[in-house]
């Protein structure tokens, strides 16, 4: 199920539909690729960013290829919804509990980053954010003040919510270099006193074979820019997943080489860029399709069992940059490629 969504989101979307094609071609596959509305496009048209038509098709699908939601014209704070959500719905009623996301700075991109090369050289971390608990999801509201108002957001974690997200980054990290580093601010947060328990014991009980520490989420703050190689898998709750990710997307230094999952117990699994909608750029060409392309490469992974054609697909992209292709976001003002341009050069990788 394709949801392109807003801004520059049918235009990466529309690139990695062809990237699906080219690996259907390739392997001798055929999947039924079928598009909804969600988000802006989704209110402007039904009142709603998540349809009842578009959360049914996506129950009956085996994935969810996401291009992004938002925009200005819908971020009046007054409006009775808003485009992002739909996007917490859709998690919610599927039950995608745990986001994945690799920051993996490619070695022809490093000038790219802010940071020096010397920092951001052979960085591989993969979060773990939990992403159906927390204070987006508790309970929240306005009330009568004697200044005028005041606004609450709570958050709360249950131990089954907590053990689960532990549970994937530990599996994660068996596949990888077998470390896990929880996030937490159990200094101040009762909230995470309770992670911070219930992540030691899943770790130590199942998982004996992995190392485990435990970071402030002030201090993994500063870890990300100044030694960001000494961590593989980092987990963590919503709201502070929110925040490190988003800090982290720097260090490959640009928020379109970096895809992402969100998965669940059962059913399918939301696979997406982690750029946003970008209406700056919308339909100008500008935007770069490799996040989307790298998250269909997730999607083959992880929700089709499909391992070959995903290496293939990230190894597409790896032979295109290395050849010194480049979008706008990375090509440091030098000549650069269109969406559909670069698109193209990945499919003729594919099939070549």
């Amino acid at each position: 199920m394709l949801l392109p969504g807003d801004g520059i989101g049918p235009e990466v979307v529309a690139e990695a539909e062809q990237v699906i094609g080219a690996i259907a071609r390739r392997f001798g596959h055929t999947f039924d690729v079928r598009s909804c509305d969600m988000g802006g496009i989704a209110i402007d048209k039904y009142g709603t960013p998540l349809p009842d038509e578009t959360l049914a098709a996506c129950r009956d699908s085996q994935a969810i290829l996401l291009g992004a939601v938002g925009g200005p014209k819908w971020d009046d704070p007054t409006a009775k919804t808003r485009p992002e959500a739909g996007l917490l719905g859709l998690r919610q009623e599927l039950g995608l509990f745990a986001n994945l996301r690799p920051i993996h700075p490619h070695p022809d991109l490093l000038s790219a980053s802010p940071l020096k090369s010397e920092i951001v050289s052979g960085v591989d971390i993969l979060f773990v954010r939990e992403l159906t608990g927390g204070i987006y999801f508790g309970d929240s509201g306005r009330r009568e003040h004697p200044s005028g108002e005041e606004a609450f957001n709570v958050m709360c974690y249950s131990t089954h919510e907590v053990e689960r997200v532990v549970r994937v980054a530990g599996e994660s990290a068996r596949t990888r270099r077998g470390r896990v580093t929880s996030v937490d601010k159990a200094n101040v947060l009762e909230v995470s006193r309770l992670w911070r328990q219930v992540a030691e014991r899943v770790i130590r009980d199942e998982f004996p074979d992995v190392e485990y520490e435990v970071v402030l989420v002030d201090a993994m703050a500063m870890h990300l820019i100044a030694r960001p190689r000494d961590f593989d898998v980092v987990v963590t709750g919503n709201m502070f997943g929110d925040i490190l990710t988003d800090a982290a997307s720097m260090l490959p230094g640009s928020l379109g080489l970096l895809p992402s999952a969100s998965l669940g117990d059962s059913g399918p699994g939301l696979y997406e860029p982690i750029h946003g909608s970008a209406p700056d750029i919308a339909g100008q060409g500008l935007a770069n399709p490799l996040a989307t392309i790298l998250a269909t490469a997730m999607l083959l992974r992880h929700s089709l069992a499909l391992e070959q054609e995903a290496v293939h697909v990230e190894q597409a992209v790896q032979t295109v940059l290395q050849a010194g292709h480049r979008t706008a976001d990375i090509a440091a003002g030098a000549p650069h490629l269109s969406t559909t341009e670069m698109g193209r050069l990945v499919v003729e990788q594919i099939e070549s």
